[in-house]
């Protein structure tokens, strides 16, 4: 009974073998094909091996005949995902630092199925990279899916943030109390996921790192503050604001040593307008919420960079760095 019930999954079973199997290194003969088949019960002919391999590629699965007496047999040739593009995404999950340890594994073993089990070797390969630093947080997929919700469905959000103490765990702040916003967009930034979300009481859009968000829940009023989101242009705002911290949006314009063109362009676009100066250099305006985290990325940068203007800004940085100096004495 067993035996004709699998009969009826023979198809299945030959994609299953030639998924798992198969690439363009690795072959399934006729007979192979045959014996994996009759290891699940299924009893088969090299005739109808050929006739099932001929109705799938009718199908539409791009499976390949290798022809020869010694080392022939069929591959599947192409797959929803090239090996190079799983490399990359599992590079790119290993190197996000909003997963957690276990979560990447998951994720990797997930993406090694889509591969022959050949292929998945050079995935696992990939798993192992150096000093990358993981988020603590299990909660955080939850969170965005949670997240993504209150957006599509308009309405706040409550959640506990989370920060680190001495002891080296993340407890709450503010004594547990709830957190009450409006969520407006997920940002990824500096390799962390932000939630860019409206806080009413304050009146302005505040950021929150995700990872550090607990118990996010939905709530049932309305979001607030579309006026204001709707001001922001989410691919330039990550641009000006540095470190997701929050400050004043400010036109700055800054003079800069030759040398730092590539450093501002990587930063602010290669659409950003530069102009010589005749010492060989170049200044460049651009709108940035100065913060301390602006005027850090400016001191990176060392004597090369000067601020023009506001002079009321250059200033702040003055003084900013004055403070920096008398900690140290």
């Amino acid at each position: 009974m067993a035996k004709s019930a699998n009969q009826k999954l023979k198809l299945f079973y030959i994609v299953k073998m030639l998924e798992e199997n198969t690439d363009e290194e690795h072959v399934l003969s006729t007979q192979e094909i045959i014996g994996k088949l009759a290891e699940n019960g299924i009893s088969s002919e090299r005739k109808s091996i050929y006739n099932d391999i001929a109705c799938l590629v009718d199908y539409g699965y791009d499976i390949i005949q290798k022809k020869g007496r010694v080392g022939g047999g069929y591959y599947l040739a192409s797959r929803e995902f090239e090996l190079a593009e799983l490399k990359l995404l599992v590079d790119a999950v290993q190197a996000s630092r909003f997963m957690t340890v276990k979560k990447s594994r998951e994720l990797i073993k997930k993406l090694e199925k889509m591969a022959s089990r050949h292929q998945a070797v050079q995935l696992h390969r990939q798993v192992y990279v150096a000093g990358r630093v993981k988020t603590e947080n299990e909660r955080i997929y939850y969170n965005v899916d949670t997240i993504y919700r209150a957006i599509d469905e308009n309405v706040r959000i409550s959640f506990i943030y989370l920060e680190w103490d001495l002891e080296k765990e993340l407890k709450p702040r503010k004594e547990g109390n709830r957190y009450q916003v409006s969520p407006w967009a997920l940002i990824w930034e500096d390799e962390n996921y932000y939630l860019a979300a409206f806080d009413g009481e304050a009146g302005r859009i505040k950021h929150y790192r995700v990872d550090k968000m607990g118990d996010v829940g939905l709530l049932k009023e309305a979001r607030e503050g579309r006026g204001q989101f709707e001001k922001i242009n989410p691919a330039e705002y990550t641009k000006q604001t540095f470190g997701m911290f929050g400050g004043d949006e400010e036109t700055v314009v800054l003079h800069c040593e030759r040398q730092l063109v590539g450093v501002v362009l990587d930063r602010f676009g290669k659409e950003t307008g530069i102009k010589r100066t005749e010492d060989g250099g170049f200044t460049v305006r651009l709108r940035a919420v100065v913060s301390g985290q602006f005027f850090g990325w400016l001191a990176g940068l060392g004597r090369g960079v000067k601020i023009v203007s506001p002079l009321d800004i250059r200033e702040k940085y003055k003084e900013w760095l004055r403070a920096i100096l008398d900690k140290q004495e």
